[in-house]
């Protein structure tokens, strides 16, 4: 969480020059309370999804983890895209969403606790929450401004909801970055860089189509989970999971 409030604080100072010289030239577009409201509910929920995801990563591993909270997250939007939105699923992103649910379980049955299962799938509801948010704010706005605006609230909620933790000790106490500050402007950089493509895909088009598409990292982490930080346990059910996630999303897109 330190390393993450540190990488986002500095994707805030390095975005603010070039937005406020695009907002300059652009002929200063305006922001609407709307669009600043559903920001704002935006990046509360990104930092409920935050404390989740560090919940679950206490509790689990990488690869059991990251396929969980990201592959059940395209699922409840798709859902979020049919209920709310009036969005229709074709035949086959109806056998993505089977597979999405089998990839879930097939990573799920490998943990020997399940202590990291509830808030791992907490964090999917979290980011299908947030997403679904922003595919209706960035339409109101200006997808860069809406993103700039984004980050500076999460940057400020992180740096406030460390503090009132630290606090309270409800995480035991937090750690201090290690980051320096050229690779806590890196991560922050290409973190929220990302997201900003993302919002920039919900402006384009559905949430059932980009919301699955971007979780396509589920294969790539399960497999650095697996091979690089020696998440030998079950590794096998792991890749097949990630794997049966990932044409899950794939289906769903189509």
């Amino acid at each position: 969480m330190a390393s993450f409030q540190r990488a986002t604080v500095a994707a805030a100072l390095v975005a603010t020059p070039p937005v406020a010289v695009a907002w300059m030239l652009t002929g200063r577009p305006g922001f609407s309370q709307a669009a600043a409201g559903w920001c704002l509910l935006s990046a509360s929920l990104e930092l409920v999804y935050l404390w989740l995801l560090a919940t679950a990563y206490r509790r689990g591993e990488l690869s059991v983890v990251y396929p969980i909270a990201r592959g059940s997250a395209p699922l409840l939007a798709v859902l979020a895209g049919l209920g709310l939105l009036n969005e229709r699923l074709t035949a086959a992103q109806l056998a993505g969403v089977g597979l999405l649910l089998l990839g879930i379980l097939a990573v799920t049955v490998p943990q020997t606790s399940g202590r990291a299962t509830v808030p791992a799938l907490l964090t999917g509801v979290a980011i299908a929450s947030y997403t679904a948010i922003d595919r209706v704010g960035v339409r109101l706005s200006t997808p860069w401004l809406y993103g700039w605006l984004l980050i500076m609230l999460v940057a400020a909620g992180l740096t406030v909801s460390m503090w009132v933790a630290s606090r309270l000790q409800a995480t035991g106490p937090i750690s201090r970055s290690d980051l320096t500050p050229a690779r806590a402007t890196g991560i922050g950089v290409m973190m929220w860089g990302g997201y900003l493509l993302v919002l920039w895909a919900l402006s384009l088009a559905p949430l059932s189509v980009v919301a699955p598409v971007r979780e396509t990292a589920v294969v790539g982490v399960a497999v650095w989970g697996v091979w690089k930080l020696r998440e030998r346990n079950a590794a096998a059910m792991k890749i097949a999971g990630a794997v049966a996630t990932l044409v899950g999303v794939s289906l769903l897109a189509f």
